[in-house]
């Protein structure tokens, strides 16, 4: 499916936006599910808290009541309340029955069940006018067994409040865990896109600034392969266009450049006399046939190369560097061209013996003068032809045997 720049990154940005709002998401529903457990564990525990007092109170007031059931005369009214007391701990033993699923809570609770149900048929026999009356010794022994079993069940209800509490930190780690993972993922799930979708949408934009630069190295055998149907496959396509007519004009302007060249060379060697070109820098460019047969050179040995690396006599270099200094046009500077030199041969020197009085041996040379041939003699006219900068110009040398007025 093909989508252009700008559904493209309205999409990058969308897959962004989902990105993030799944990580909210779950990171709310992790937070949620911290919050309903804990929640539903804190009710638990405080329905438990709240029915273990309630049984805790009436378990003193019934150890309470049977004291009194032994010391007051008022025997009526105390068995009254420690049988209601006995009815209202039934029904919070049972309510407490009801919260719990460990085996032993619930059995330490139907002890204190079947303790209250002893109590209250002890009551229901208990003499009120006896005070010798044997029940009333076993309404304070059910007694203490129900504060003691009560006092198992808190020891019980103590571990399980230590085990809330490690609940309590287990889930917390848990969905601690559970959330740094999550923002792992995301995070690593970010770094991909970050990577993945700006580098699909820079990838085209590097090959055009690749041809670019190849276009700047004047290399025009090089086009842009972007296969999309959007913006960036258009401009690809209207700059493949351009790379076509830039290699079709620098085809059209060699060939011209070389045309030019011809006729130039034509005229020049039409003209009868040595001319040479050379660059700012001091390079040659050419020279016509008159030149190459006074200085019996090729054009290899010179086109292309510092005048000074060459055999380009000394009058014609120093002509040359003054006008590329000047920047201006020389007329009429003296220039000559010696004569190619063979090999150079040993010459004997010629030694003459002789005998003084001493009769020692006298070795005397005769030296010979050194004559220089020129091939040529002349003037040189230095014409510079501007260019838009100063490595561009050139200076168009013309030789002549007569001064130019």
């Amino acid at each position: 499916m093909n989508l252009s720049l700008k559904n493209r990154v309205a999409a990058s940005f969308g897959i962004a936006t989902i990105v993030v709002l799944i990580l909210i998401f779950m990171v709310f529903h992790f937070l949620n599910s911290l919050n309903k457990e804990i929640e539903i564990i804190t009710v638990k525990s405080n329905k438990t808290s709240i029915s273990a007092d309630q049984v805790r109170i009436s378990a003193v007031m019934i150890m309470k009541r049977s004291r009194e059931l032994l010391t007051k005369k008022n025997r009526a009214e105390t068995i009254e309340k420690l049988t209601n007391l006995c009815d209202n701990m039934t029904s919070e033993l049972q309510a407490l029955d009801a919260l719990y699923r460990d085996g032993e809570a619930k059995q330490i609770v139907k002890q204190m069940l079947s303790y209250v149900d002893s109590l209250k048929i002890v009551l229901s026999k208990s003499s009120v006018f006896n005070r010798d009356d044997p029940n009333l010794a076993s309404i304070g022994d059910l007694a203490d067994k129900i504060l003691d079993a009560f006092s198992e069940f808190q020891d019980i209800q103590s571990e399980f409040n230590n085990e809330r509490e490690r609940k309590f930190k287990s889930i917390i780690e848990e969905t601690k865990k559970n959330m740094m993972i999550t923002l792992i993922i995301g995070f690593l799930g970010s770094i991909i896109l970050a990577l993945v979708v700006p580098g699909k949408i820079a990838l085209p934009f590097k090959k055009i600034k690749d041809a670019i630069r190849e276009l700047q190295d004047c290399n025009f055998d090089v086009s842009i392969y972007y296969s999309q149907d959007d913006e960036i496959g258009e401009i690809a396509r209207e700059m493949n266009k351009m790379i076509q007519s830039f290699k079709v004009f620098e085809e059209l302007r060699t060939d011209r450049i070389g045309l030019e060249n011809r006729k130039f060379d034509v005229l020049a060697n039409m003209v009868k006399r040595p001319v040479l070109i050379a660059n700012a820098n001091g390079e040659l460019i050419y020279m016509n046939n008159q030149l190459y047969s006074l200085l019996q050179v090729q054009s290899v040995e010179v086109i292309g190369k510092q005048m000074v690396d060459t055999v380009m006599p000394k009058s014609i270099i120093e002509t040359f560097e003054i006008a590329i200094k000047r920047r201006s046009k020389i007329e009429n500077a003296q220039v000559a061209i010696e004569a190619k030199r063979e090999e150079e041969k040993d010459i004997a020197e010629a030694i003459h013996s002789e005998l003084d009085e001493d009769g020692k041996e006298v070795v005397a040379g005769e030296e010979e003068e050194e004559v220089v041939e020129y091939v040529y003699q002349g003037y040189a006219n230095v014409i510079p032809i501007r260019g838009k900068d100063s490595s561009l110009d050139y200076y168009l040398m013309v030789l002549s045997k007569e001064v130019y007025v």
